[in-house]
């Protein structure tokens, strides 16, 4: 090959790795914008159902506890399958999903409908990074994943407010009827664009008793932090999803530990947690995720509970989260090539701590948005200063057929700190009010309640707040202990795990 042949090979290779970037980046502005709008509607789909206080948090549990559970299988189906096709029909079943929620007739319909959504949603998040990782040079693989994480913020930066919009101008229905046209693009394009993509991981077999056992530990811790707020900690149904929990979690991992030794596949290459790199790389992003997620939709409940904001006026005040992540994760992915990643990483985890306690400190019922908006911009400042250099140390890491399920496994950690975020966060502030105190809180009427339950209201703010800002803490530990990454980028370029 020449030289002129050669640039001309590169050429083409560069433009289709940007190509493959706007593919993901519809996919993951649905995804993004589905996670937030949500969030500032959900007062309004609980006043339209009349729903209880467990339907309402179901509304967001549902979807979040689905899509993690499917999150960890497709990142495994896509190393057998191909990253392509399972993109394309994962868009394409969020789309019609989208269509049913905007169409439920009840809330357990709308339950269901976001269940099946959600699983749509995790064929498009497992296999973008994956698709990234696939099409861009290691060189520009930083770049490539910081403008994916800036898109990404960017959806959420839209998501409160085009939530808050429609819901306001159409009613909450809108808020799922927006997907379906931009799913329907999306789904055409990824068709024309994306290569073929051959399984990287041919011949080898797939886990399914390891695939339920996660779900049933995913689902058995959800279901007690879920409804120990709603039903109290002793209830059955928290006893019986904490006992299945501790089953089915020790199983799961004796499973994956054996199906090697017996020459079958794991669901999940326990060797990815080999090198200390890369296992404090994934113990951060689990933490940062508890402890952040939640923010947006607590902010946001808050200030249409105890300040009888309206869906649009929350989703502007909570605008700063993603904001501030969307400005520094382009630059945090240049700043990890003169800074170390896990010094940079850790100096944003702990900046999203501070702004965590500041809510913590300052949160009373008449919490002023000179307050609101630094706190919260440091928050999504920290995290993008995480996110970009932290996913950039776990994929680089790791070989080609490996890719899918080590950023399924990525996205799980972090999916499964979004469920527990939710449900422990709802659980904690929910906890110390009565039945019809609950109600009026998830529907956004608490703020006519006599002041001394809206005492208690804050008051569980407040705790949430600071067990929020200490596991940001600990996460910043994790990412300090991580290292170089050095070792684990040798070992991808030789193309082999560790045994």
């Amino acid at each position: 090959m020449t030289a002129t042949s050669a640039s001309a090979a590169e050429r083409e290779e560069a433009a289709y790795a940007w190509r493959v970037l706007s593919v993901t980046s519809l996919g993951v502005i649905l995804t993004g914008l589905n996670t937030s709008t949500l969030d500032v509607g959900l007062p309004a789909v609980s006043r339209h159902f009349g729903a209880s206080p467990a339907q309402a948090s179901w509304f967001l549990l549902a979807y979040m506890l689905v899509n993690t559970t499917m999150i960890l299988v497709f990142g495994r189906v896509a190393d057998l399958v191909g990253r392509r096709r399972l993109y394309v029909t994962g868009l394409a079943g969020f789309t019609l999903a989208s269509l049913a929620c905007g169409a439920a007739p009840t809330a357990g319909a709308l339950i269901a409908f976001r269940a099946v959504q959600a699983v749509g949603a995790a064929a498009i998040i497992t296999n973008t990074t994956a698709l990234l990782t696939d099409a861009f040079p290691r060189r520009l693989l930083s770049t490539a994943l910081g403008l994916n994480i800036t898109i990404i913020s960017a959806a959420q930066v839209a998501g409160p407010v085009v939530g808050g919009g429609m819901v306001e101008a159409f009613g909450w229905r809108a808020v799922f009827l927006f997907n379906v046209p931009f799913g329907v693009a999306g789904v055409v394009w990824a068709l024309l664009t994306l290569r073929s993509s051959p399984a990287t991981a041919q011949g080898e077999s797939f886990d399914v008793l390891g695939a339920v056992l996660s779900a049933l530990a995913l689902g058995g811790l959800v279901v007690a932090l879920s409804q120990g707020g709603a039903t109290g900690w002793a209830s059955p149904a928290v006893v019986g999803g904490a006992l299945v929990a501790l089953v089915a979690l020790p199983a799961f991992l004796a499973l994956q530990v054996s199906r090697p030794r017996r020459g079958q596949d794991p669901l999940v290459d326990l060797r990815l947690f080999a090198d200390r790199e890369r296992a404090m790389a994934y113990l951060a992003v689990f933490l940062l995720a508890v402890s952040r997620f939640a923010v947006v939709l607590l902010v946001s409940l808050f200030l249409q509970a105890a300040q009888g904001l309206d869906a649009l006026q929350a989703g502007v005040r909570v605008l700063p989260v993603a904001l501030g992540m969307m400005l520094v994760s382009p630059v945090a992915g240049r700043l990890a090539q003169r800074v170390p990643p896990r010094l940079l990483g850790t100096a944003g985890l702990l900046l999203s701590a501070a702004g965590l306690l500041v809510l913590a400190v300052a949160v009373r019922p008449s919490l002023p948005g000179s307050v609101v908006a630094p706190a919260l911009l440091a928050v999504g400042i920290g995290t993008g200063l995480f996110m970009t250099p932290n996913t950039s140390a776990i994929m680089a890491s790791v070989p080609p057929a490996r890719r899918g399920i080590a950023n399924g496994l990525r996205s799980m950690l972090q999916n499964t700190g979004f469920v527990v975020s939710t449900a422990m966060s709802l659980a904690i502030v929910t906890s110390p009010l009565t039945p019809g105190e609950k109600r009026a809180a998830y529907a956004g009427t608490l703020s006519s309640l006599p002041g001394h339950e809206l005492g208690a209201f804050v008051d569980g703010y407040r705790t949430a707040f600071v067990v929020l800002a200490a596991l940001c803490v600990l996460g910043a530990v994790a990412s300090l202990l991580r290292g170089d990454g050095k070792r684990v980028t040798v070992r991808a370029a030789s193309g082999r795990l560790p045994a």
